[in-house]
């Protein structure tokens, strides 16, 4: 029932409520009761009507106002979350961008290994920067509580921000995840999603893929996530050489979890695994 049906019904009950009455009563009532009586029945009955029926109304109208002020509390507050993450990006992620452009030129002018070692180092820094930058606007700009579907819950998990992730790469990714939520905790979830997300970038960018699956098996206490894609691979061990932070950013927050993280090439598949020991 709608706030508008609501509020006519309850305009309505007493008044036809009266005129029923009062129909009733001069046409079937009035040889049996007095006149005095019947007005001073006719309270009665309309506030007994009102008791039974539109104290149901005001409640099903209460609960409508609350979900009303739950709605603009909501949009007010991704309001705020928009207009924080565009700050964020117009201000901070281009200021890190220009550095990262002033850091190439520096690299270029640079003619002795302890200055290109000190360039490395501050690119290095700045990427991972510019990556906690980028995860916390993706995450001001995603409203876990504004949800009004049943997806709610789903998009909330570990698998279904992966799948949200998935929608904004222009690669066909194929996603099977059967690690139950349960097995990570909030921390492991923002990590595993970052190196995730990394991964698919990097694919994006350099791997001219044409396919990727996404495969996430085991349960809590052992579990392992594999990356794979079909693109050209790499010739030499990414992680000897000194461009590639994100590889690099990715190893350390595994290893900082305890987990483990392997990068290699099987045949015409390029292979990035994340995993937790223990027994399947």
């Amino acid at each position: 029932m709608s706030y508008k049906q609501i509020k006519w019904m309850i305009l309505l009950i007493p008044t036809l409520t009266v005129g029923l009455w009062e129909y009733v009563r001069h046409q079937f009532l009035l040889p049996y009761i007095s006149m005095n009586l019947g007005n001073w029945l006719t309270p009665v009955i309309v506030y007994v009507v009102s008791i039974t029926l539109l104290t149901r109304l005001f409640l099903i109208l209460e609960r409508i106002q609350k979900e009303l002020e739950h709605e603009r509390a909501a949009k007010a507050a991704l309001e705020s979350r928009e207009k924080l993450a565009k700050e964020l990006h117009d201000g901070i992620a281009q200021s890190l961008f220009l550095l990262s452009v002033k850091v190439n030129r520096l690299e270029e002018q640079a003619k002795q290994d302890q200055q290109l070692d000190n360039v490395y180092s501050i690119k290095k820094t700045v990427h991972e920067v510019n990556r906690y930058v980028r995860q916390a606007i993706a995450d001001l700009r995603y409203d876990h509580n504004s949800e009004q579907t049943t997806a709610m819950n789903e998009s909330i998990t570990l698998s279904g921000q992966i799948r949200k992730v998935v929608k904004d790469i222009p690669v066909r990714i194929d996603v099977d995840w059967s690690i139950p939520d349960e097995a990570f905790n909030e921390k492991e979830k923002v990590e595993i999603l970052a190196c995730i997300r990394e991964a698919l970038f990097n694919i994006q960018k350099h791997a001219s893929a044409s396919q990727v699956w996404i495969l996430g098996i085991g349960q809590k206490e052992c579990w392992k996530i594999t990356i794979r894609d079909n693109g050209k691979g790499f010739d030499m061990n990414p992680f000897e050489r000194k461009d590639r932070y994100g590889l690099k950013i990715m190893r350390e927050r595994m290893k900082e979890l305890n987990f483990n993280m392997q990068f290699l090439r099987e045949q015409q598949f390029t292979i990035v695994e994340f995993s937790k020991e223990g027994e399947m």
